[in-house]
């Protein structure tokens, strides 16, 4: 690995063309972050996988707004208020409330909107992928779409990851499929048609005072922007849909789709169901 003419400086590699595949809504400034943390390839071959700069430290001149780099066995996401913290990682342990068996009972308003005779689900919005994982933990055939390329190195990180936990190699369980790219044009080629879709678009925030969201929805947010497009993606996934689509929405949002067949409502939230004739 050559260095060049800053000594905090390694590598840039070139930006390769994703527009096919995924358009931002949002530019950000990314940078993959080396620290001495044992082998330096996995840093490098990241740096160039999403054709950003490789930082072996940083000072004042830099202006990457976020970084990526391992730490505590994981990829992790740090802004700059966050470099001296641990950073954001997928978690892959059930939330507080689920059920740590496998499969998890079917309960709750979000399994009663995939329904009991669902078996393969996409997960069109994956995002941090703490609805998948509960979808994957209750059983259910998943695959996941993610458009984010940064999100996706995330995600594949914790899917790899699961794969290793104990009760995964016991069960001899495979990872959710991930897919990275735009989900409107995936879906229209997947090979067969899932029983459910699974939507959790970006909303606006109800009012500009909100409470300040969760610091993982707000770094997403500043990674994807507003979902701009989410009317066309909930027409591509109900026209890709063997059985219904499924949009979780706040209760404060209007329905996605028009009057949806059937709604379950959660805390602050509510699942719409949309079934096809």
């Amino acid at each position: 690995m050559t260095t060049k003419t800053s000594s905090q400086y390694i590598g840039a590699a070139p930006v390769p063309d994703r527009s096919a595949a995924y358009t931002p809504s949002l530019a950000i400034k990314l940078a993959v972050l080396y620290s001495g943390q044992g082998d330096s390839l996995p840093f490098q071959q990241l740096a160039e996988r999403l054709g950003v700069p490789l930082y072996q430290s940083l000072n004042s001149d830099n202006v990457e707004e976020f970084f990526l780099t391992w730490r505590d066995g994981c990829l992790k996401l740090l802004d700059r208020e966050l470099l001296k913290k641990g950073g954001l990682a997928v978690d892959i342990e059930p939330r507080n409330g689920e059920q740590r068996s496998w499969p998890a009972p079917k309960d709750g308003a979000l399994a009663q909107a995939l329904g009991r005779k669902t078996r393969t689900v996409v997960d069109a919005t994956t995002g941090w992928a703490q609805d998948s994982l509960h979808i994957f933990r209750m059983g259910y055939e998943l695959i996941c779409i993610e458009r984010s390329p940064v999100m996706a190195e995330l995600l594949a990180d914790g899917f790899a990851r699961l794969a290793q936990l104990d009760w995964m190699q016991r069960l001899n369980l495979e990872s959710p499929q991930l897919l990275q790219g735009n989900a409107i044009e995936l879906l229209a080629n997947l090979e067969s048609a899932p029983d459910c879709i699974y939507l959790d678009p970006m909303f606006p925030p109800k009012r500009k005072k909100s409470a300040l969201a969760k610091k993982s929805m707000m770094v997403l947010r500043d990674l994807l922007g507003d979902d701009q497009d989410k009317e066309l993606l909930f027409e591509a996934a109900l026209s890709a849909a063997g059985k219904r689509v499924v949009v979780k929405s706040p209760d404060y949002a209007e329905p996605l789709g028009g009057k949806p067949s059937q709604s379950f409502q959660g805390k602050l939230l509510r699942y719409d169901v949309y079934l096809k004739s």
